[in-house]
């Protein structure tokens, strides 16, 4: 049993929680979060212990591991925390909004070597899975295109906005890192358009909530990747993968796949799933499987620091093309 403490008592922190309390190879030792009663709500629910301090806890002998679902400034000093203690650690995307910081935490970490998995949990969709593996079969011969639309229901309120790192970092940073293991080499140039189209008070917080991205890698292959803050049809999740042999695509789910025809309407069906907490809820029960395996199983991490270090060096290209209006080579 891996003995895990989650860091987080947010949305994201409820996910892990309790994710961790029904795993067969986990036992969920505490919830931390500096905000007492969220801590203490959340940890009873599931028959656990609570904190508001995570230093302490980490140091103790009676955890072998860490989920990190807190703020993003939280995030590398927790992961430096863990690594001293000899605890593995799964650490919600971004790592850090600063890449020097990135950087530091990552040297540091060959020093005091933890498995560490980033939380792109993207990669654990079933059809995200399926569809890679075809790519890896040759299925689709060489990959030419990338294709990535996704697409918020709605708009965060700009308290969160304010703290996120925009979004590049924030949302778009899943797209990077689907688009770097979909074309299976790494991006070289990057150029980025945006706007504010849905809250025109983003532009004060430097921020957009529409954006157009192009990678290309060395080899010539593109990814394309559409984002926007708000669809009013419901969360918009698709990936298309264009290659020299055919074209592999994966599609938004619904609730039922039930289609309905009458006088008025063909081809009527269920709205799409509400946000990424229903879409998604497979790929993070997915993720915690892959990183128990990783700590008892001594597996590779499939989705490592360096993975997380990339995907925000592709951000911050994006943002800085986004506002010079120039593409720029990384």
């Amino acid at each position: 049993m891996l003995r895990i403490a989650v860091i987080g008592a947010g949305r994201i922190g409820k996910i892990h929680s309790g994710n961790v309390a029904t795993h067969p190879r986990a036992r969920l030792v505490a919830v931390v979060d500096p905000l007492e009663a969220g801590a203490r709500a959340l940890a009873q629910q599931h028959g656990t212990q609570w904190a508001t301090q995570a230093q302490d806890l980490i140091a103790g002998k009676d955890i072998d591991a860490i989920v990190i679902g807190s703020p993003t400034n939280t995030h590398i000093d927790l992961i430096e925390q863990a690594a001293a203690a000899g605890k593995a650690v799964l650490c919600e995307k971004p790592l850090d909004l600063d890449i020097a910081k990135v950087n530091r935490c990552l040297a540091n970490l060959k020093k005091t070597p933890v498995p560490l998995l980033v939380g792109f949990n993207r990669r654990f969709d079933p059809s995200a899975e399926a569809l890679r593996g075809a790519i890896q079969e040759g299925e689709i011969g060489k990959v030419r295109q990338v294709i990535i639309s996704s697409r918020d229901p709605g708009p965060p309120p700009l308290s969160y906005v304010a703290a996120s790192g925009g979004i590049f970092r924030d949302m778009t940073i899943h797209d990077f890192d689907m688009g770097r293991w979909l074309l299976g080499e790494e991006p070289v140039e990057v150029f980025a358009t945006a706007s504010c189209l849905v809250d025109p008070t983003l532009a004060d917080h430097n921020d957009y909530d529409t954006t157009m991205v192009v990678m290309r890698t060395a080899s010539g292959s593109q990814c394309h990747i559409n984002n926007c803050r708000q669809a009013v049809y419901g969360y918009d999740q698709r990936l298309e993968v264009f290659g020299s042999e055919g074209m592999l695509m994966n599609d938004n789910l619904r609730s039922t796949t039930l289609r309905r025809y009458d006088a008025q309407t063909t081809e009527g069906r269920e709205p799409l799933l509400n946000f990424f907490l229903e879409r998604y809820a497979e790929s993070y029960r997915r993720e915690l499987d892959a990183f128990i395996d990783a700590v008892l199983d001594k597996k590779p991490v499939p989705v490592t620091g360096e993975d997380g270090r990339r995907a925000l060096m592709l951000a911050d290209a994006a943002l800085e093309s986004a506002r010079s209006g120039k593409a720029v080579k990384l």
